[in-house]
């Protein structure tokens, strides 16, 4: 779960909007949790000590991600070479944003299931005439995912290899809240 970022077309930290009665932060945790994933891992950086007040008692692993004003890249790798850390290493990653709130674990556990019946290393969110995340990467491409800078996230490594790539089809992954606007939106609906 990269939630690292300062949110800075919000004005505040989007993490702790209030969406249907939770944070963000913690209704993305726990569809997280909810889902057939074994380790949730959330990655933090900006306001880091408010967030991380936030989780700090849900079953998760936070990392602190220093290098979190590089961009989204930054906070893949944190994650991943603390994923990497593990003994034993999982067979696959997903990996997933805090600022899409109609996620749900159902969605989680279908990427889980394609994944195991297509046999391909990279299972992406299908919205928006795109593929993005959540995302599901095979341990084939962790060593690709390692490598992402700046504000290269998991798309770029998608896009790098569509031929190997299963999408299930997320409409809603559309829907994400970058700025108060967004947020007086989805609240209206």
């Amino acid at each position: 779960m990269l939630a690292a970022g300062s949110s800075s077309r919000m004005g505040k930290s989007k993490q702790l909007i209030d969406i249907q009665g939770e944070t963000l932060l913690k209704k993305s945790i726990g569809i997280a949790l909810q889902s057939k994933g074994l380790n949730v891992i959330v990655v933090l950086g900006a306001n880091e000590a408010e967030h991380r007040s936030e989780i700090e008692n849900l079953p998760v692993s936070i990392v602190s991600n220093s290098q979190w004003s590089n961009g989204m890249g930054s906070s893949v790798k944190a994650g991943l070479a603390y994923l990497l850390s593990q003994s034993p290493i999982p067979d696959a990653v997903i990996i997933m944003v805090c600022d899409q709130p109609l996620l749900t674990s159902a969605h989680v556990n279908n990427m889980i299931d394609k994944y195991y019946s297509s046999g391909k290393p990279i299972i992406a969110s299908s919205y928006s005439n795109s593929l993005g995340v959540p995302a599901l990467f095979d341990q084939s491409m962790f060593e690709q995912l390692s490598h992402l800078e700046g504000a290269q996230g998991a798309k770029k490594i998608i896009q790098m290899h569509l031929d190997v790539t299963d999408a299930i089809d997320f409409p809603a992954g559309s829907i994400d809240l970058d700025t108060p606007e967004d947020v007086k939106r989805f609240n209206r609906n």
